[in-house]
């Protein structure tokens, strides 16, 4: 994945015609083979129309507020198998920490990437090969193919020799 995604916020002005308010790169976080590029982010429903310096100050953080929502591309690179169990463990912690999600590590039995968030994704593969890791089973996906995930432990794991780029839909849910 290229360092820039451009990302293009049109907004009303005062006089209600339509413009431009931001031309630029989106926020980004990235550490250890894994990226996140964030391109939009509401904290309520129904979603407020902000500015786009608005969107920005909200944390770039995995886990949309109740009521929010996040909009973000996600790129996995292939898996590191020098790293040993134990300093995979620490990069995902590390990870987990910094995009301020560590509650979302709630059972990491079957893989240290496991993780859970209270939301209904949608995601779509852009790029390459990923394998979606599941409480029970794996599932591997290619470019256009769609997962509706709600509410599941899940782990992302790139078994192939090129980054997987995928775009995520995160909406704050309720588990019933």
């Amino acid at each position: 994945m290229d360092n820039s995604f451009r990302r293009v916020v049109t907004v009303r002005d005062n006089a209600g015609t339509s413009v431009v308010v931001s031309d630029g790169a989106s926020p980004q976080f990235a550490k250890s083979g894994t990226r996140l590029v964030r391109q939009w982010a509401t904290d309520a429903a129904p979603a407020r129309i902000l500015r786009p310096d608005d969107s920005d100050a909200i944390a770039i953080g995995l886990v949309p507020p109740p009521g929010g929502t996040r909009f973000l591309f996600f790129e996995v690179g292939p898996e590191d198998e020098t790293l040993s169990s134990e300093d995979l463990e620490r990069v995902v912690a590390d990870n987990f920490e910094r995009m301020g999600a560590t509650e979302a590590r709630v059972d990491t039995r079957r893989d240290p990437r496991m993780h859970l968030t209270h939301t209904i994704d949608y995601i779509i593969v852009l790029s390459g090969e990923i394998t979606l890791l599941l409480d029970h089973g794996d599932v591997t996906l290619t470019p256009f193919d769609v997962v509706i995930q709600q509410a599941t432990n899940h782990a992302w794991v790139n078994r192939s020799d090129e980054p997987a780029l995928l775009a995520v839909v995160m909406i704050d849910g309720a588990v019933e």
